[in-house]
């Protein structure tokens, strides 16, 4: 039996993100997903006794990215300008990669701002890398 060509997956270990042109690593991101609520609807005079399921709203998670602190400002500068009410909204892109760094997969994202940042968590007997989160609120997402 002939099996044709082997696809495997890919890794969840080599990923970029693009916003405004600038590309970046980050240790994790996540929320790449949505939901639609179904929106229950009946008539009156409906012999049957179910009620209907209609497509309700999509709704996006907010993507959440995990990355080390670093002396570089361009996000918290994004933030600082979002928390005093300019909102500055973008598109952006998170790319997967093989394991020789070519895109194979990428996620765009559409009018994406911050809206929840997480500090660090400093522990004197760790030796651990400090680490950030930043949210982005977006208004959808397109597999290509």
């Amino acid at each position: 039996m002939a099996t044709g060509d082997r696809k495997d997956p890919l890794m969840a270990y080599n990923f970029t993100l693009e916003i405004s042109g600038k590309r970046a690593g980050f240790r994790e991101c996540s929320g790449l997903d949505s939901s639609q609520d179904p929106t229950e609807y009946r008539e009156g005079n409906e012999k049957v006794l179910t009620v209907r399921k209609l497509p309700g709203l999509v709704k996006y998670s907010n993507i959440s990215l995990k990355y080390g602190v670093t002396d570089d400002t361009s996000l918290w500068q994004w933030l600082t300008k979002a928390v005093t009410g300019d909102i500055e909204r973008v598109d952006g892109t998170i790319s997967l990669l093989d394991d020789k760094g070519a895109e194979k997969l990428k996620w765009k994202f559409k009018a994406g701002w911050p809206t929840k940042w997480t500090g660090a968590t400093f522990n004197a007997t760790s030796n651990e890398v400090a680490i950030e989160t930043l949210e982005i609120a977006h208004e959808g997402i397109e597999k290509g």
